[in-house]
């Protein structure tokens, strides 16, 4: 038992020196990353340009002297690649945000964003008005859509009468998704062309190819929002960790502590996936990777996931519109292709180590 308890606290001690170092690296390579990614593409583009087209959009560029881009090229930079990757960030920061904290409120180690069919409710809200030709309403449909899906998971978990536990929250999630799920492909196939396809196709395998500065504005925005008050829950969260009774007695009030964590990941990830479609395995499996780093505590897990998402998503994204070009694969696909091995590893390294 002595033992036992020195190899824990070793353990502890490890993990906590290797904190600030975790932080440090992965704030610097988020920084780094958002200008390789804004660099690599089918056009070269120097690292001074990007600072150019940045300086001559903020009003500076006179002041400092820098001579501005053609046309083309500050369109490429300012337009095209600069909203796609900081889209792409915030996306993968806030799901693997809400990763970490569906895990934790339901006691799930294979939870994700989607696992009370957000994912499912959206994709059928999104597709409803892309078939009805009113693509400008995608995002509030696939919003709306996302909040419907949670309602009907909570009123299914507690029909009844009784306790929404975190197994019936689950299994009412499950359900949920697959009856949004059938709903789409019934929809897709009694509906669409085949010109509608290709569009349909891309938004549900999850892409950010159409990022604007109104698509940054929106997720960048809800990530400081609802991600920042997700990210604020860690005391919470190690609350759960112990169970329901446990949580009760620290005075945690835990129906309804819950139902705020679920409404808030249900709103943050309803915003986040009306911008870019389902994007899989971000949510599921970053906030793994983190915890074999930075330990259990939650106040470290939150925010170095929603770091280590954003610097994931990126990369895919980067790789999913560069590795093929001039043809350009769905980011969903890459992060299944990456997702799938990688936890898979994950899952065998936690198994040993247990």
């Amino acid at each position: 038992m002595v033992t036992a308890a020195v190899t824990a606290g070793e353990t502890m001690v490890g993990r906590t020196r290797l904190r600030v170092p975790a932080v440090v690296l992965v704030g610097l390579a988020l920084a780094v990353s958002i200008l390789l990614c804004v660099i690599v593409g089918a056009a070269d583009i120097a690292p001074s340009e990007v600072f150019r087209s940045v300086l001559h959009h903020l009003g500076l560029g006179p002041a400092l002297d820098a001579q501005p881009l053609t046309p083309l090229r500050d369109a490429i930079v300012w337009d095209l690649r600069i909203p796609r990757v900081l889209t792409a960030g915030a996306v993968g920061a806030g799901l693997a945000i809400c990763g970490v904290v569906m895990q934790a409120v339901t006691r799930n180690p294979l939870a994700d964003p989607y696992l009370l069919g957000l994912s499912s409710g959206a994709s059928l809200g999104a597709v409803a008005v892309l078939l009805l030709g009113v693509p400008l309403l995608l995002p509030i449909a696939a919003f709306g859509g996302a909040g419907l899906a949670l309602a009907a998971a909570l009123a299914l978990a507690a029909w009844g009468g009784s306790a929404a536990s975190p197994g019936r929250t689950v299994l009412a999630g499950v359900a949920v998704s697959q009856a949004c799920a059938a709903l789409v492909s019934l929809v897709v196939f009694w509906s669409a062309s085949a010109d509608s396809y290709r569009e349909i196709l891309s938004w549900l395998l999850g892409s950010v190819a159409g990022a604007t500065w109104t698509s940054v504005w929106l997720t960048v925005g809800a990530v400081a929002t609802l991600g920042l008050g997700l990210a604020l829950s860690g005391n919470l969260l190690d609350g759960f960790g112990f169970g329901d009774e446990a949580a009760a007695a620290l005075g945690i009030r835990v129906e309804r502590t819950r139902l705020l964590l679920l409404v808030g990941t249900a709103m943050l990830t309803g915003a986040l996936v009306s911008q870019s479609g389902a994007i899989g395995f971000i949510g599921l499996v970053v906030p793994h990777a983190v915890r074999l780093v930075a330990g259990q505590s939650h106040r470290l897990v939150l925010p170095l996931s929603g770091a280590a998402g954003a610097l994931v998503l990126m990369w895919a994204d980067t790789i999913a519109r560069s590795a093929f070009a001039p043809r350009e694969l769905p980011v969903g696909v890459v992060t299944a292709v990456l997702g799938a091995p990688i936890f898979a590893i994950l899952l065998r390294r936690t198994r040993s180590a247990a």
